[in-house]
C-alpha cells in the first residue's frame, strides 16, 4: 500500500468541487445543498456531472471517472464532495488514475455507494479520505451535529472526539479500547469486492460497518460472509453505524442488528460499537478512512476519537 497522504484542511472560503459519481441528484435538492454550504461562506464548483443524466446515472462512466479526475487536477479547487451516491461507483474504479490523484491530494468526502471510492482511493493512491456528509445531505434539512463534525474533523484539529446524539445513540455491545487505522463504509460495497484485487484488507484495522434497505437476514448473511472469507479475523475493533429500514419476514427471523453483531462476533475480543450515527441516518459524522482512531467503548456514551488530525 502506498505511503499514507494528508489532504490540505478545508479552509474559510475553500473552493469546493460537487460531484456525482452515481445517480443524478434533483436539481432543487443540489441547490438546496449548494446554498448550504455557499452560506457558510465556501466557493462551490459543481461538476459536469451535476447537470447530466444516463438514465440513472449522471453521465457514463467515462464521464463521471474524467469529472472526478478534473476536480482533482484542478489546482484551485480544495476539496471534493459527492452530490449523492446509488448504485454504478464500480464502474468508474478501473477509470480513474491514482497516481495523479496521489500527486493532487485533497479531501474527497461521500457515503453509501461512495464507499467504493474512499477505500479505492486510500489503497491505491494512500490518500485519507472521509466517510461523511453529502449535498444530498444538505439537500433535505441541515443538520447542526453533521455540520459540526464536518469542520471539526476536516479544520485541521487534534484530539477530536466523536459521540453520537440523543436521537441517535450509539450503544457499546463490547466493552474495550483499541486504537487502528479506520476502514470499512457501506457493508453491501464491501462485500462487493471479496474475492477481488480491490478486496479491502481489514487486517489490524477497525472496521466499521453501515447499510441501508436490507433484510435481518441478508444482514446476518453479510456479515457471515466477512467472518468466513478471514475480514474479521484480525481486527482491533467493530463500530456498526445505524441499519436503517432493516426489514424482517413475515415469519420474524429472531434477531435484531445487535443479537445478529454478537452472535457473528461475539467470540472476538475486541471492543464493539454499535448505532454510531454515521451512514444513511439524519446524523452523519464524518469520518478518516485509512486514519488512525481509538475507539473507546465504555460506559454508555462510547466514543471515536481522533487524536491527531486527518487533514493538514
Amino acid at each position: 500500500m502506498p505511503k499514507q497522504i494528508k489532504p490540505g484542511k478545508l479552509r474559510e472560503g475553500a473552493r469546493i468541487g460537487i460531484v456525482s459519481p452515481s445517480y443524478w441528484l434533483e436539481p432543487e435538492r443540489l441547490q438546496r445543498g449548494i446554498k448550504v454550504f455557499a452560506e457558510l461562506g465556501y466557493d462551490l464548483v459543481p461538476g459536469k456531472t451535476t447537470g447530466l443524466k444516463d438514465n440513472k446515472c449522471a453521465g457514463t462512466a467515462q464521464e463521471r471517472a474524467d469529472d472526478i479526475m478534473a476536480m482533482f487536477e484542478d489546482k484551485s479547487i480544495e476539496a471534493i464532495i459527492c452530490a449523492r451516491g446509488g448504485y454504478g461507483g464500480n464502474r468508474l474504479l478501473p477509470l480513474l488514475d491514482y497516481d495523479i490523484i496521489r500527486q493532487n491530494p485533497k479531501i474527497f468526502v461521500g457515503y453509501s455507494d461512495i464507499t467504493g471510492f474512499l477505500t479505492s482511493m486510500a489503497q491505491k493512491s494512500g490518500l485519507v479520505t472521509f466517510h461523511g456528509p453529502m449535498l444530498s445531505t444538505f439537500g433535505n434539512q441541515t443538520v447542526q451535529y453533521n455540520l459540526d463534525t464536518f469542520h471539526h474533523v476536516l479544520s485541521g484539529q487534534s484530539n477530536i472526539r466523536i459521540y453520537s446524539t440523543k436521537t441517535c445513540q450509539a450503544r457499546t455491545l463490547k466493552p474495550g479500547i483499541a486504537r487502528a487505522p479506520l476502514w470499512g463504509g457501506n457493508l453491501t460495497l464491501l462485500i462487493e469486492r471479496l474475492g477481488t484485487k480491490d478486496q479491502l484488507d481489514t487486517s489490524g484495522s477497525i472496521l466499521f460497518l453501515e447499510d441501508i434497505d436490507e433484510k435481518l437476514y441478508a444482514f446476518e448473511r453479510m456479515m457471515l460472509h466477512l467472518k468466513n472469507s478471514g475480514s474479521l479475523d484480525r481486527i482491533k475493533g467493530l463500530v456498526i453505524g445505524e441499519m436503517l429500514e432493516m426489514g424482517d419476514t413475515e415469519i420474524p427471523f429472531g434477531m435484531g442488528i445487535d443479537e445478529i453483531v454478537l452472535d457473528v462476533c461475539g467470540e472476538l475480543d475486541i471492543p464493539v460499537i454499535s448505532n454510531f450515527p454515521c451512514g444513511h441516518g439524519k446524523y452523519q459524522a464524518t469520518l478518516p478512512v485509512s486514519h488512525e482512531v481509538e475507539i473507546q467503548a465504555n460506559g454508555q456514551n462510547p466514543c471515536i476519537f481522533i487524536p491527531e488530525s486527518p487533514v493538514v
